[in-house]
């Protein structure tokens, strides 16, 4: 379901931190999916990172 701007609702879960997002469109990637920093320190993850994660779409 595409709401503003052409986003998307997601439920992401990135090791044990699960939170609703949305994920945003853009022309040279695809999709973006920005991480709150507290997210990034609590998985102990750095910009640029790689990162396994699961994406559920939201309603």
């Amino acid at each position: 379901m595409s709401v503003g701007f052409g986003s998307v609702r997601v439920e992401v879960t990135v090791g044990g931190s699960t939170w609703r997002t949305s994920v945003f469109p853009d022309r040279v990637r695809g999709y973006v999916l920005p991480l709150r920093k507290a997210v990034r320190r609590a998985e102990s993850l750095e910009i640029g990172d790689p990162a396994r994660l699961r994406l559920l779409l939201v309603e």
